[in-house]
């Protein structure tokens, strides 16, 4: 298999090639969807973004996925019946963090 034989290798190169964001904004994207993989880290340093930058970007990153791990689990016990009666959610939008009526 090659990537090249993939119809998205088109859309990414077609994307990347924007003018719209600055080389430094399209690695702190890349960054934030990768960096769970390992990715991107060397070429968003080489690209200039700081040091300091990339470890707030991963704390980001880390944050976000951590709330969404714990919103898709809540309603996954919740429609399966795992969670206590008075913890459940009034509706499916459950947000996570906030008090639950």
């Amino acid at each position: 298999m090659e990537f090249s034989e993939f119809a998205v290798q088109k859309l990414l190169q077609t994307t990347g090639q924007s003018e719209h964001l600055t080389d430094r904004e399209k690695h702190l994207i890349g960054l934030a969807v990768t960096t769970t993989r390992g990715c991107r880290l060397t070429r968003a340093l080489e690209a200039g973004v700081l040091y300091e930058t990339l470890v707030a970007g991963i704390d980001v990153a880390a944050a976000v996925n951590a709330g969404v791990t714990i919103a898709i689990a809540t309603q996954g016990a919740e429609r399966n019946g795992v969670v206590k009666p008075e913890l459940a959610c009034a509706d499916e939008a459950c947000a996570v963090g906030l008090a639950r009526s």
